[in-house]
């Protein structure tokens, strides 16, 4: 069985619907702890991304596991999940108008051995919208916004707060589905039945 090392509603409806069975199930890591001993080893925030999924992959037992992360990445600075509405806000403020990079880590463990990992990175930019819009987003959001890094969620409205977007769709959402369904169809080829 397939084990994805992630509770994430988007990851496990984007393997899903790749016709792909799997288990989800939470990794016990301390990303802030990977993340801090990857900095001191000067490593950028793509290569922490791809740490935090091995980790995640590593950290989970079973036979096949996959294991995925994102880190978005504004002038060189990685920002975390915002706490609160007021910080969703000030997140969304800092955004705005500009272009920030959402690197997003993957990763395939098999009984115990990381196999492949690699990391897709996406350029997005925001619209310079107006407060008001900014406050309707949050406020139609609620506290979904607070489950991701940047506040916004694109896969629902949040699509609207963007001009620009460079990018694979399932890689923005934290899961890059076609180097995934690669690596699955090399390592374990076992979990694509059906057509491959």
């Amino acid at each position: 069985m397939l084990i994805l090392a992630s509770r994430s509603p988007i990851r496990k409806a984007l393997l899903a619907g790749a016709g792909i069975g799997f288990e989800a199930k939470s990794a016990d890591v301390n990303e802030r702890a990977i993340e801090a001993a990857a900095a001191r080893e000067n490593a950028s925030p793509a290569e922490i991304a791809q740490r935090l999924a091995e980790a995640k992959a590593l950290a989970v037992g079973g036979a096949a596991v996959i294991g995925a992360d994102q880190v978005l990445e504004l002038d060189g600075t990685i920002l975390h999940k915002p706490d609160d509405a007021e910080a969703a806000r000030r997140r969304l403020d800092v955004l705005r108008g500009r272009t920030h990079l959402l690197h997003s880590g993957i990763a395939v463990a098999v009984d115990g051995v990381l196999v492949w990992s690699g990391v897709e990175t996406s350029r997005l930019t925001m619209r310079a919208f107006p407060d008001a819009e900014r406050d309707a987003y949050l406020l139609a959001e609620g506290d979904a916004a607070l489950g991701s890094v940047g506040a916004y969620l694109y896969e629902g409205r949040g699509i609207r707060l963007f001009e620009r977007v460079e990018g694979d769709y399932a890689s923005i959402l934290g899961l890059p589905l076609l180097p995934l369904l690669a690596a699955l169809r090399r390592h374990v080829p076992d979990v694509l039945k059906g057509f491959t």
